[in-house]
């Protein structure tokens, strides 16, 4: 069993019609998967893109805690801003959790102290003031893509609203003292020509972990979205079979 967290912006179906087509693909291996849309994205309520990582990680919590009264282990992926949420789950409880996959997660982001204050600041004061767009032409290197999330009307294209943007900054400068701590079996994914999150924290998390099963499956010219991306089969062979080799045998 898989909990999916979604990247900013999209919606959990998008994981069935685009990223590869990972949940046709994932049922076919025998792991059912299970999601549910941000606050403010898809199909759930609130104003658009208008959420902040401690809502989610609390969502995210609630689901776990449903997962674990049944029998099968659980596994999670989180991708992009799920991949932070993911992240910031685990810190908290990482009970229950048979292994993780974090795909171009947000888990670094480069500030300085007068960066931070301001990002305080103006999150209190105009939490929906956009703060940071993000072009689609940095999901993918493939046009039909990019057109695809384009012409999407189910994807929120504003720019990043200034609360999120503040609370992945301190969830992910948070997080770095508590991951020395992490056990969990890890597998990260990063592009080297992420534009929207920092590939750099993906290595250094890697590094960071202690985990004695973790692997880092790095991308050489890779754009955010790694599934919708040239080689995204290769990228999606190897999120499989990572998962195959950990999931419980199947009964003859």
């Amino acid at each position: 069993m898989l909990l999916l967290q979604h990247g900013f912006g999209e919606y959990a179906q998008r994981f069935v019609e685009r990223h590869g087509a990972l949940v046709p693909r994932l049922l076919q291996l025998g792991v059912s998967v299970h999601a549910f849309d941000l606050w403010g994205h898809g199909g759930s309520p609130g104003r658009r893109g208008l959420t902040d990582v401690e809502r989610c990680v609390e969502d995210h919590l609630v689901a776990r805690r449903r997962l674990a009264a049944q029998p099968l282990p659980v596994f999670l992926l989180g991708h992009s801003l799920g991949g932070i949420v993911t992240a910031t789950s685990v810190v908290r409880d990482a009970r229950n959790v048979a292994g993780v996959i974090l795909s171009s997660p947000a888990i670094l982001v480069s500030t300085n102290a007068l960066t931070r204050l301001f990002a305080r600041l103006v999150s209190a004061v105009a939490p929906a003031l956009p703060v940071r767009r993000l072009p689609p032409t940095g999901i993918s290197r493939i046009p039909e893509q990019v057109k695809a999330f384009s012409d999407d009307p189910r994807v929120y294209h504003g720019a990043m609203p200034a609360r999120l943007a503040a609370s992945i900054l301190f969830a992910s400068r948070d997080n770095w003292a508590c991951y020395p701590a992490w056990e969990v079996p890890t597998l990260v994914l990063h592009g080297t020509s992420d534009t929207f999150t920092e590939p750099e924290g993906s290595r250094r998390f890697a590094e960071t972990i202690s985990s004695s099963d973790k692997t880092l499956h790095v991308v050489e010219g890779g754009y955010h979205e790694l599934l919708n991306d040239i080689g995204a089969e290769e990228t999606l062979g190897v999120v499989l079979d990572w998962l195959e080799v950990r999931l419980p045998a199947r009964p003859a």
